[in-house]
């Protein structure tokens, strides 16, 4: 069963929306965040990348610097350019990219959910992020941000996506990447129809936002745990998400490049790889894997098609399938001895919507010797490995586009 409710967005009004809105803290570096927000006293980096209000260089963990995120979120407030809704809602948020658009519902999602296991996850999170962005929620007392979730198709909010869709939106904007951002909100006499319809799902998942989902669920249980008077029913016993329906969602392509070969010649490795593979050669234009199992390797100068051979893999086993799980044992450990993908400097990652040029371009500046492309994970490749609770390996999804942070705000009071 999973618990989700309306709430009482804080967002700007809708003149001032693409001012506000930003992209999430964690895709840029502080000093990318200071040139987007450079001018605009109204972005909302303001609030998560606070940083930037002080000299190049300052700590994001110092302390001075969660205290002006509070200053900046209270200022934001009082001007006007965050306001509360009267009553509680549920949201729509549809995001548009490359003419495919996907319908999520903006909701709060129940922290016992999370930390009893009914919002499933797939990736393992570091404590370090996890506090960071703990510190975050506490000293504003709200969820900036939201996580991103996915719920298995359900007809009856399929209908409610349609019926609110085909009304006015309250936003409606394409951003600086050429994304397009859409926000409704829904009718509150639509309320108890989500309420239930989220009631009758076995669980949620975490599609994106694992750090974030941890810890904005640690404090509302903190918090409850603090509390002599918990009732259960206060707001911080919920958190902010958007949860689409899984057939909207598209995994794409996470990418690997390598800095050596491990001592290796280029012929060697293409020797060692045939054990596994069978290797084609795919001449000097780019090529895309085009199935599960099969691999596209960038090597001096050249693109190979690799596909792994029948039994160096099981298809009944949800990790051992994943073509990251097959390249990561067969290729990185067993040839190159790369072993810890977290904390291994010979290799570096490459999300797909940076596209396949960017590993040509890596390997023929001389800053890498190799390249390998995966085939996309799909999503029930991602929920049939939380359902068994199961994690994926390191750097395995992609999700593309990024949720607009500053449409909307919950406050755990």
């Amino acid at each position: 069963m999973a618990t989700v409710k309306p709430f009482k967005g804080v967002r700007p009004p809708r003149d001032l929306v693409t001012e506000v809105a930003s992209r999430p803290y964690d895709v840029l570096n502080s000093e990318e965040a200071r040139r987007e927000a450079e001018g605009n006293e109204k972005s909302l980096y303001h609030i998560i990348k606070p940083e930037i209000d002080f000299e190049p260089g300052t700590d994001e963990h110092d302390p001075k610097v969660y205290d002006k995120a509070v200053e900046n979120f209270r200022a934001f407030q009082s001007n006007g350019w965050l306001v509360q809704d009267d009553t509680d809602h549920y949201y729509i948020y549809a995001q548009t990219m490359d003419g495919r658009t996907q319908y999520g519902i903006v909701l709060a999602a129940y922290v016992d959910d999370y930390m009893s296991g009914a919002i499933k996850k797939h990736e393992l999170t570091r404590r370090d992020k996890e506090e960071d962005r703990m510190k975050h929620v506490r000293c504003n007392n709200a969820n900036i941000e939201p996580v991103f979730f996915a719920f298995p198709d359900n007809d009856d909010l399929e209908q409610v996506i349609r019926t609110v869709t085909a009304s006015e939106p309250e936003y409606d904007f394409v951003a600086p990447d050429g994304f397009g951002h859409t926000f409704w909100l829904v009718d509150t006499s639509l309320n108890d129809r989500i309420s239930a319809a989220f009631e009758a799902m076995p669980a949620l998942y975490i599609a994106d936002g694992h750090h974030r989902t941890a810890a904005a669920a640690l404090v509302g249980n903190e918090k409850a745990t603090n509390n002599p008077d918990h009732r259960g029913d206060e707001e911080y016993n919920y958190f902010l998400a958007v949860a689409f329906p899984a057939s909207h969602l598209k995994i794409i392509d996470y990418n690997r490049v390598v800095k050596d070969l491990n001592g290796l010649t280029p012929a060697d490795f293409l020797a060692r790889l045939d054990k596994d593979f069978i290797v084609e050669d795919k001449g000097t234009e780019i090529y895309r894997p085009d199935r599960l199992h099969n691999f596209s390797l960038y090597l001096d100068g050249r693109w190979y098609s690799l596909t792994a051979r029948e039994g160096t893999y099981d298809d009944a086993d949800p990790i051992g399938v994943l073509d990251v799980t097959i390249s990561s044992d067969l290729i990185l450990r067993d040839i190159l001895d790369i072993t810890d993908l977290r904390s291994s400097k010979r290799i570096d990652f490459v999300g797909g919507i940076r596209g396949l040029g960017e590993l040509k371009r890596r390997v023929d500046s001389g800053e890498m010797a190799a390249a390998l492309a995966l085939y996309p994970v799909s999503m029930k490749q991602l929920m049939d490995i939380a359902d068994t609770g199961n994690i994926m390996p390191p750097k395995t999804t992609w999700f593309e586009p990024k949720l607009r942070s500053g449409l909307v705000i919950h406050k755990l009071d």
